[in-house]
C-alpha cells in the first residue's frame, strides 16, 4: 500500500528524536509547545530496546516492513499496517537495514472525562494489530485519518492540534463501531439479545467511569443491570476481556496517575483513597504491576510543577 504519494517530502520534517529521554525503561515523550500530539516520521535504522510511556502509540511503516514486540506478542508489520500500542505497555523495536515509518503519539489522558468513552477502555487493554484484511469494511477510513492527522501535523496550521484531536476521536468511534457490531462480543447470545447487552455493558462502563472511587462490588453491578453474578462474570469477561475486580482495578490505576501528574500537594495514600483503594500497600502493587514503577516513582517522572 503506498501511504504516501511522496515519501521524501517529510525527510527534513521533524525526523529525528530530540526532546525524549528514558529513565530506566520509561520513556519520556517530548511533546513540543505544551501539546499533547506528537508524529515522526521516522528512517532510523537503529530499534529501542523495552520501553514504555504513557502516550497511546500508532506504528503505521511507509517502506519496508517494521518489527515490534509488544507485551508479549511480537507483530511484523507491513506497508500499510497498523499497530495501535496502549498506554504503559512494554515494548520493543526493530528497524530494518532501511526503511520509513510514521509513528503517532498521543496523550489521551483527557479523554477518560468524555462520556461514552468507557465503552472504548476495553479496546485499550491489549495492542491492536490491524490490516487490510482483518478489519476490509474499515480499515480504509483508519487510515484515511491517520493521513489526514500527519497533514495537519507537518503543515502547522493555527487549528491543527484541535483538527487532530477530532480526528482522534473519529478513529476511536471507527475502531469501536467495528470491535462492538461488526466483530460481536456476544456470538454465542441469540441476535435479538445481542444489542440489548451491548446498551447494558455500555451504561454499566459509564457507571463505573463516574463511581470507580466508591465500593463497587460485582454482586452490586450484576444487580444493577439485571444478571445473576455468575452470568455476569462471563458476559463482563466477554465484553471487555478482563474480569470485573481486573477492570476497576485498571480504571482506578488510571485516575491515580492524572492525580499523580498534577501539581504536588496530595499524598499518595490520600490519592489511593481517592481512587478508590482501601489499603495502600494493595495500590502499591497494583500499580507497579500495570505501570512498571511505583506511584511515588511515577509522580517524580509526570508532575507537573506549581
Amino acid at each position: 500500500m503506498q501511504v504516501t504519494d511522496n515519501p521524501n517530502e517529510f525527510n527534513l520534517v521533524n525526523s529525528d528524536w530530540s526532546g525524549n529521554h528514558y529513565v530506566d525503561s520509561h520513556e519520556l515523550v517530548g511533546y513540543k509547545n505544551n501539546s499533547t500530539v506528537r508524529i515522526w516520521y521516522n528512517h532510523q535504522t537503529c530499534g529501542y530496546n523495552a520501553h514504555w510511556h504513557t502516550a497511546l502509540e500508532i506504528i503505521l511503516p511507509v517502506e519496508n516492513n517494521y518489527d515490534v514486540i509488544a507485551g508479549q506478542t511480537s507483530y511484523h508489520l507491513l506497508p500499510g499496517e497498523l499497530l495501535v500500542i496502549p498506554p504503559g505497555v512494554m515494548h520493543t523495536l526493530i528497524a530494518p537495514d532501511s526503511g520509513t515509518r510514521f509513528v503517532f503519539l498521543f496523550d489521551i489522558s483527557f479523554l477518560s472525562n468524555i462520556k461514552g468513552f468507557a465503552g472504548i477502555q476495553p479496546l485499550m487493554a491489549n495492542p491492536l494489530y490491524i490490516t487490510p484484511e482483518s478489519l476490509p469494511n474499515t480499515y480504509p477510513a483508519l487510515h484515511h485519518i491517520l493521513m489526514q492527522m500527519k497533514d495537519e501535523y507537518f503543515s502547522e496550521n493555527e487549528f491543527s492540534e484541535l483538527t487532530i484531536t477530532s480526528l482522534l476521536l473519529n478513529f476511536f468511534v471507527r475502531l469501536g463501531n467495528h470491535y462492538r457490531f461488526a466483530d460481536h462480543p456476544f456470538s454465542d447470545v441469540q441476535p435479538l439479545k445481542q444489542k440489548a447487552y451491548i446498551q447494558k455493558f455500555s451504561g454499566l462502563l459509564t457507571y463505573i467511569d463516574q463511581h470507580y472511587m466508591e465500593d463497587l462490588c460485582l454482586e452490586d453491578m450484576a444487580s444493577y443491570i439485571g444478571f445473576s453474578k455468575f452470568h455476569f462474570s462471563r458476559l463482563f469477561k466477554q465484553y471487555t476481556n478482563d474480569t470485573f475486580s481486573d477492570y476497576l482495578n485498571r480504571r482506578r490505576i488510571r485516575a491515580a496517575e492524572e492525580l499523580l501528574a498534577a501539581p504536588p500537594g496530595v499524598s499518595i495514600t490520600e490519592i489511593a483513597m481517592k481512587c478508590g483503594f482501601t489499603s495502600i500497600s494493595t495500590f502499591n502493587r497494583l500499580f507497579k504491576q500495570l505501570k512498571n514503577c511505583t506511584p511515588g516513582e511515577f509522580r517524580m517522572l509526570n508532575s507537573v510543577p506549581i
